[in-house]
């Protein structure tokens, strides 16, 4: 993974250094509220409902074993003992007191870690696939060139103060496991007919209370111009994103409302006109980049069948936690922050810690967060995989459920977060009371569901195939629910199937679904591929079929 240079080291020494003063003149009143928070927002610090909330940046989601046991210590000793994964592959601590604040900023640096630009209205957290450098169907290692667009957006002097937030991911797979169809930027790795390294840029993608899909303005860019055409990108953002309502500020209103092309006309002139002095991103560069990224040293190995013989909750483990890796005898492994009865994302301090130990005796030191809140030790012979799973399973973090109904993504909600109109821990609890039996679960197969507490879609639900969004009704915790969406590569977003539920018939509600689907289904027919056949109609009828308490 990448690692700090000395000018690295000192800019974000220096950036500690910067907020730990303006803290401290907060504190005494030199700074009022109104001129600390775009100080605190470039320092990821948030004030949420109960406490501050700081979020702490895992570029495209790659941490060395030392790095995630400075986060457990972190969480030990300012926090609550435990910190929350999101969707972005950061890591959020929800308790830390404000004063604490410039301390943990500093123990980050001794790690290289920081939390610059997690919040505000600048270039957020760059992301990638986290199976990035060992996934079979990758085109190329989307990580260098994630590395090689963050250092061009940290501190940007022209975007520093965009008309809203902006995020980008790459992808370098069919499978876009990045979601990058709904970030304002998606780039996917292509190559030309001459195998030269390029990109396909989707623009205007989000969720939130305008949900949209990104479209696609350049079908092959070249590498070099990479940097000056996300320049001309954001420089037409810049000029023309709305700054008088917050709720049509970000890029996909406005490449709504000028039309696809026309956008990419505006790009296209603006690169054209600076393209002379914009940064080339040259070979060399990119050579340089990878050098942090190199494949680890694998041993020559053969795939072996380690499920044979072994207890069911293993075999199913197995089946379910790990994948295939492109190096034989090797697999990736999910961590699951999914136990039943767990808050999704959640991870104790003394979980974080033996992660990390696991890490460093099977996974060349290095851990991965991913998008579905959970994470991944990348490398992991399959030789190992038995006594692994033992020490998961100690920690409960071996919960045999990835890429099920009960692995699903949740934002903190009305128990954390000042946005929120509704919980969404405690409906997290109730779905997986409903679907805990897991030969049922297994049965069922891959069911995505994400859930929001509010609009802003933190949860990703508006492209689950089971989308719940917390809403309120005057002081009540109501809940909509959509079905249809979807963000691996048929990229497609939900629809609203009837009025909302009240909290305690939402999983019930959910159940009812889950039963047309097995009603409906052909043989091993998937939940989203029975829905796209039969249509919403027999699903929002058997929602609803017992249900009067819907308004």
């Amino acid at each position: 993974m990448y690692r700090y240079d000395e000018l690295d080291q000192a800019f974000v020494e220096e950036r500690v250094a910067e907020f730990r003063d303006q803290t401290r003149r907060h504190l005494a009143g030199e700074l009022s509220e109104d001129e600390f928070r775009p100080l605190r927002l470039h320092n990821g610090l948030y004030i949420q409902r109960h406490a501050p909330m700081l979020r702490i940046a895992i570029p495209y989601g790659l941490l060395r074993s030392a790095q995630l046991r400075k986060l457990a210590g972190l969480a030990r000793r300012y926090d609550r003992g435990y910190g929350h994964f999101t969707t972005r592959q950061n890591l959020q601590l929800n308790w830390p007191a404000l004063a604490d604040v410039p301390d943990i900023l500093a123990e980050l640096a001794t790690v290289q870690m920081h939390a610059i630009q997690t919040s505000g209205n600048c270039v957020r957290n760059v992301t990638a696939d986290h199976m990035a450098g060992i996934a079979r169907d990758e085109i190329d290692d989307p990580r260098p060139y994630c590395e090689i667009v963050r250092q061009w957006a940290t501190l940007h002097p022209e975007f520093t103060y965009l008309p809203r937030k902006f995020k980008i991911a790459i992808t370098g797979s069919a499978e876009d496991r990045a979601a990058s169809e709904v970030h304002d930027i998606g780039l996917r790795l292509e190559r030309d007919a001459h195998g030269a390294p390029g990109f396909a840029v989707l623009v205007g993608g989000g969720l939130g209370r305008a949900p949209a899909i990104g479209v696609p303005i350049r079908d092959f860019l070249p590498l070099g111009d990479l940097l000056g055409y996300l320049e001309a990108i954001l420089r037409v953002y810049n000029r023309h994103g709305r700054r008088d309502n917050i709720h049509k500020a970000r890029i996909k209103v406005l490449v709504k409302s000028l039309g696809a092309a026309a956008f990419r006309d505006e790009v296209e002139a603006e690169w054209q006109a600076c393209r002379a002095d914009a940064p080339v991103v040259t070979a060399a560069e990119v050579e340089r980049m990878r050098t942090f990224f190199r494949p680890p040293r694998y041993e020559a190995l053969a795939d072996r069948d380690v499920a044979r013989g072994r207890e069911p909750r293993f075999a199913a483990w197995f089946r379910y936690n790990t994948r295939a890796h492109r190096v034989p005898g090797y697999r990736a492994v999910f961590v699951s922050l999914k136990a039943h009865g767990a808050n999704p994302g959640d991870a104790t301090a003394a979980q974080m810690e033996a992660v990390a130990d696991l890490a460093e005796r099977c996974s060349f030191g290095l851990v991965r967060t991913t998008h579905t809140q959970n994470l991944l030790l990348a490398d992991v012979r399959q030789d190992e995989l038995y006594a692994v799973w033992r020490e998961l399973e100690d920690q409960g973090l071996a919960m045999p459920n990835i890429g099920t109904l009960t692995d699903l993504i949740a934002c903190p909600g009305l128990d954390f977060c000042s946005l929120a109109n509704a919980g969404t821990l405690g409906v997290a609890h109730a779905i997986q009371r409903q679907f805990d039996a897991l030969d049922y679960l297994y049965d069922l197969g891959n069911i995505e569901i994400k859930m929001s507490g509010c609009m802003n879609a933190c949860g990703h639900h508006h492209v689950g195939h089971i989308g719940i969004l917390g809403v309120d009704k005057h002081g009540e915790e109501w809940y909509q629910v959509s079905l249809g969406g979807s963000a691996n590569g048929f990229t497609a977003l939900g629809e609203v199937i009837g009025p909302s539920v009240p909290k305690h018939e939402v999983a019930p509600t959910i159940g009812r679904i889950v039963e047309v689907y097995r009603a409906l289904r052909t043989e091993d027919e998937p939940f989203i591929d029975t829905l796209r056949r039969v249509g919403l109609e027999p699903f929002r009828a058997g929602a609803y079929a017992l249900h009067p308490q819907a308004a």
